[in-house]
C-alpha cells in the first residue's frame, strides 16, 4: 500500500563502509518527526522515527538543506506475512520548517 504525505525529517545520516569480516554496508537512515500516541492521555509532542532510505548516494543528495525540512514523502507499508513496515520510496524537499527558519 503507498501513500503520500507530507513530513517535518529532523535530520539524515549516511552509513558507508566495509565490516571486518569483509562484507560491504552502505546506507542512508531519514530521522521524521512523527506525533506521540496521547490515546491514553499520556504523551504529548513528537519524537523522531528512524527510516531506511536506501544509499549514501540519497544522504549526498540532501545533506545541503538546512534541518527540520518539510518533505513530501512517499510511503508503503509493506509485510512479510508475518510483520509490516513502513519504507519511505521518495522524499521531496518543500520548505524548511519555522523551527530553522
Amino acid at each position: 500500500m503507498k501513500f503520500t504525505t507530507r513530513v517535518t525529517v529532523s535530520g539524515i545520516k549516511a552509513s558507508k563502509g566495509t565490516l571486518e569480516n569483509g562484507n560491504a554496508f552502505d546506507s542512508t537512515k531519514v530521522y521524521v518527526d512523527t506525533d506521540l500516541d496521547d490515546s491514553k492521555g499520556m504523551g504529548k509532542g513528537t519524537a523522531s522515527v528512524e527510516y531506511a532510505y536506501g544509499t549514501s548516494d540519497r544522504y549526498h543528495e540532501l545533506k545541503h538543506n538546512t534541518f527540520p525540512l518539510e518533505c513530501e514523502v512517499e510511503l508503503e507499508i509493506v509485510t512479510n506475512g508475518k510483520t509490516q513496515k513502513t519504507v519511505i520510496n521518495s522524499l521531496k524537499p518543500v520548505a524548511l520548517t519555522k523551527k530553522a527558519a
